[in-house]
């Protein structure tokens, strides 16, 4: 009973304190004069991966490192399948020029690096300062494009109460939710990690698989709320940004402090090398082909991302307790499931650059 209270006590209070870590700092970039789209992939993806960070963090220090790989790993899959299938299942999600052409590149880019650096076995320190720095210039250079196109929705400014008389009192409150967000995902990472870690061992649940669902879902659970409700909302740009900055914020942010704070770096089991990392780098790629045919994210395509996501888990949990069913459950996915997709995918893309094709010369 203890446990169960320490994990739904303790993932209220990292809710709670995202919520107030996003709004302050929402207001703060629109203040600032940064575009809702900057905004959703840098500030709101940000605080909304703040849980993964402090519980990553906090794994690493204290020697659990599969659950710190295994949340990054399992909440950036998480955040493509689940988050913006549930989004796209409910208002058809337009994807921007800048996301296809810069930021999906780098979360691919970074995907694939992180593979990279998992080849010896471990990610070391040094690899760790390498990441951080890619946060570093990533932001940077999102920032100071945004800034130089001067480009601040109306709307935007609007939903906050942004004006010039309440300024300062705003940038008071803005501190305060951010502090005190922050304050709660400190304590509630603590207490989620605790009560999720005893719950799932209790069940003979190993820590990677651990890390790859119940904290990497209950960490993810800010970034659903934030898409979900910008999505209903209209305000896309914020919903599919959150997605994708999430993503390479949780690689070069969350997992190169891991690095860092873990003594030694962060052990790389062979089944995260094999199959979770490459199975995040593959869903990264299958944003490309999504995201650029149309520009839109269809709720054909939210409703397969979604699917996809549930046959992730059940080959994750299936795989944990070495059922019989595995070796038929992998079978149907690698030989019919995936191949499908990957044609469907190919036909659709072709279809896309023939019509594009046809309409310039018109």
């Amino acid at each position: 009973m203890t446990t169960i209270i320490l994990f739904v006590v303790g993932l209220g209070l990292l809710i709670l304190g995202a919520e107030s870590l996003v709004r302050g700092a929402s207001r703060l970039a629109a203040v600032m004069g940064v575009s809702p789209l900057v905004i959703g992939l840098t500030i709101v993806a940000f605080g909304t991966s703040s849980p993964e960070l402090v519980v990553s963090i906090q794994s690493s220090i204290i020697g659990q490192s599969d659950i710190a790989l295994g949340n990054v790993v399992g909440s950036n899959i998480f955040n493509v399948l689940f988050i913006l299938g549930i989004s796209a299942l409910i208002v058809p999600l337009t994807v921007s020029q800048q996301l296809v052409r810069l930021d999906v590149p780098i979360m691919i880019s970074v995907s694939v690096l992180t593979l990279v650096f998992s080849y010896s076995g471990r990610i070391s320190t040094i690899e760790g300062i390498i990441l951080l720095m890619g946060v570093v210039i990533y932001t940077s250079f999102l920032i100071f494009q945004s800034r130089r196109e001067g480009v601040v929705q109306q709307e935007y400014i609007q939903e906050f109460g942004i004006h010039n008389g309440n300024k300062m009192r705003g940038l008071a409150i803005n501190i305060v939710l951010i502090a005190g967000g922050l304050l709660l995902l400190v304590i509630g990472s603590r207490w989620f990690l605790n009560g999720s870690v005893s719950l799932a061992r209790s069940f003979g649940v190993s820590d990677l698989v651990i890390g790859l669902t119940l904290v990497a879902a209950g960490t993810s659970l800010p970034e659903v709320a934030t898409s979900v409700v910008a999505s209903i909302r209209g305000e896309r740009d914020i919903a599919v940004g959150n997605v994708v900055g999430s993503n390479v914020f949780n690689i070069l942010a969350v997992l190169g402090l891991s690095a860092i704070f873990a003594p030694g770096g962060i052990n790389v089991s062979s089944s995260a090398l094999h199959f979770d990392i490459p199975v995040m780098i593959a869903v990264a790629v299958a944003c490309l082909p999504i995201f650029f045919t149309g520009n839109i994210i269809a709720r054909w395509e939210g409703a397969l991302f979604f699917c996809y996501y549930l046959a992730y888990t059940a080959y994750l949990i299936i795989g944990s307790k070495h059922h019989d069913i595995l070796p038929i459950f992998s079978y149907v996915m690698i030989i019919f499931v995936i191949p499908l997709t990957i044609l469907t995918l190919i036909i659709i893309t072709i279809r896309t650059i023939l019509s594009n094709k046809k309409r310039a010369t018109i």
